[in-house]
């Protein structure tokens, strides 16, 4: 049901990018009165959602959706166009803003946090930026508001203000901050000089005239200039950054922050490269087997750390390299596979995220070694958490099967089998590092611990965050059940299908 009918289809663009905005200063203004801020951010979250499901009703439709705001140079301004790999990406950011908004309540007053009001106007103003580059038209566009979200997201890392906090918060902004100057600058500018335009076009912007080794070293650059992807070796502002509070930590792993890292290299590999050059380009391998690096050697960096959100970040290192590899696959099944891991992986590790601040808060838990007999305490919390589990190792009925499946069809279908390989020593390593939590927590007890089990002895967390963490979990077995409307929107992307028989090349169409 589109509740913005009557509103001109190019306006809901505007509106998805200032409702969020909007909402962080009606949270500074209504800071005084605790519940009435939250009430703004739950209303404003709610608001986006439905703008973003009008943008997505008529993208099935194929009513063309653009915006021009400024021109800053002759044929170069900032601009927005609404495309299906950018709907899927403001579906997940819109619809798990509402989920981590409920938890950030329960989290943020159960842990009696300062500075709530700082929080959920940081969180208003990355949600802002994120939709923005969701829409993003050009380069350029792309490149400015990314760098919107990386300020935006800088106090929420240093919220706690303490030293630690400090560090983790100039390890997070040194990192980004340098790869975006040295490396994604460059390339942005790069690509402007060979082509004369920043535009996404169907494709891509590049033909056989470019040379190919400038467009390798191009793509190098894109993808280190990148750094929310968080490619080893720029990958160690991700675990600095869990510093922050457990809400923060949800927002950066699921919701906005990598998420936009591996959003902007897809789309990069789609609409600036297109799929047919980028199997050419010498550096592509390469690429490839620096993602593949990543994907294993932070899966076992994981199965050393014995705290639970330390072990979830190199687990997310790990897995946004699976979209990674699945752009540089340079197959249309490979890329549809990236784009619905996307929504997939976000819904599986929110959860465990949730899980984590949900222990914390109710136990003061922070290490594994520790969780012997938490399930008898918290069955909801650990039961969501093997859900959550279940789904980031791809195993069904969790939605992690699907977006896994397409990736393995993809690299056999690029004649990668070292990717196969890859994948299939992944999933034993999740394996190996996230089912031990659960079983640790369900068969193992605590010294002294009463038998035998009581509902008595369940010590959960607020009820808000209960709340969040069985939606989220939910919809990890949901998307396993009902993954067609994100598929469908996947096959609308230009040269990119979940049908391995697709080979038609979309070169010079945009």
């Amino acid at each position: 049901m589109n509740l913005w009918q009557g509103v001109d289809p190019s306006q809901l663009i505007s509106l998805s990018i200032l409702i969020p905005f909007i909402g962080a200063l009606l949270v500074v203004a209504t800071g005084k009165s605790p519940d009435l801020r939250e009430a703004v951010t739950l209303i404003t979250a709610t608001i986006l959602f439905s703008i973003v499901l009008a943008v997505t009703d008529y993208t099935f439709q194929g009513v063309e959706m653009r915006l021009d705001v400024a021109e800053l140079f002759p044929g170069l301004g900032i601009s927005f166009v609404v495309e299906p790999l950018g709907v899927l990406f403001a579906l997940v950011a819109s619809f798990l803003w509402i989920i981590t908004s409920i938890y950030a309540i329960g989290y943020m007053r159960g842990h009696n946090e300062e500075n709530q009001t700082r929080f959920f106007f940081c969180f208003a103003l990355a949600i802002s930026s994120v939709m923005a580059i969701c829409f993003s038209g050009n380069l350029l566009t792309l490149f400015i508001f990314y760098e919107v979200l990386t300020l935006s997201t800088y106090p929420l890392v240093t919220h706690a203000g303490n030293d630690a906090a400090k560090q983790g918060g100039r390890v997070y902004l040194g990192i980004l901050l340098s790869t975006s100057i040295a490396f994604f600058l460059f390339a942005v500018l790069g690509t402007y000089s060979l082509t004369g335009t920043l535009d996404f076009q169907a494709g891509g912007i590049f033909d056989d005239s470019h040379n190919k080794v400038i467009l390798s070293v191009l793509l190098v650059l894109f993808c280190y200039g990148i750094g929310k992807a968080a490619i080893m070796p720029f990958h160690r502002w991700l675990p600095a950054a869990m510093v922050a509070p457990t809400p923060v930590s949800a927002l950066l792993h699921a919701v906005a922050v990598v998420k936009a890292g591996v959003f902007c290299i897809l789309k990069v590999v789609i609409y600036i490269f297109g799929l047919d050059t980028l199997k050419d380009l010498a550096t592509t391998d390469i690429m490839l087997y620096i993602g593949a690096a990543t994907i294993l050697l932070s899966s076992c960096i994981a199965m050393t750390k014995d705290n639970l959100k330390a072990r979830l970040a190199y687990s997310t290192i790990s897995q946004l390299s699976y979209i990674v590899v699945g752009a540089l696959l340079a197959s249309s099944i490979a890329s549809a596979g990236a784009a619905l891991h996307i929504a997939t992986h976000g819904v599986g590790k929110i959860t465990l995220f949730f899980c984590a601040g949900a222990i914390m808060v109710a136990s003061h838990k922070k290490n594994i070694s520790d969780m012997g007999g938490l399930g008898r305490q918290m069955p909801i919390t650990m039961t969501a958490f093997t859900i959550g589990a279940i789904s980031i190792i791809g195993l069904p009925p969790m939605a992690g099967t699907w977006s896994k499946w397409y990736l393995v069809v993809g690299a056999l279908e690029a004649d990668k089998l070292f990717i196969v390989a890859t994948l299939m020593i992944s999933s034993l390593l999740n394996i190996a590092y996230l089912l031990p939590i659960p079983i640790k927590a369900f068969f193992h007890t605590q010294p002294g611990e009463s038998k035998p089990w009581t509902w008595a002895e369940t010590k959960e967390a607020p009820l808000l965050m209960l709340i969040a963490l069985s939606t989220t979990s939910v919809c990890c077995l949901v998307l396993f059940f009902y993954p067609q409307p994100l598929i469908d929107l996947i096959n609308l992307i230009p040269g990119v299908s979940t049908n391995v028989e697709m080979t038609t090349s979309l070169k010079g169409e945009g």
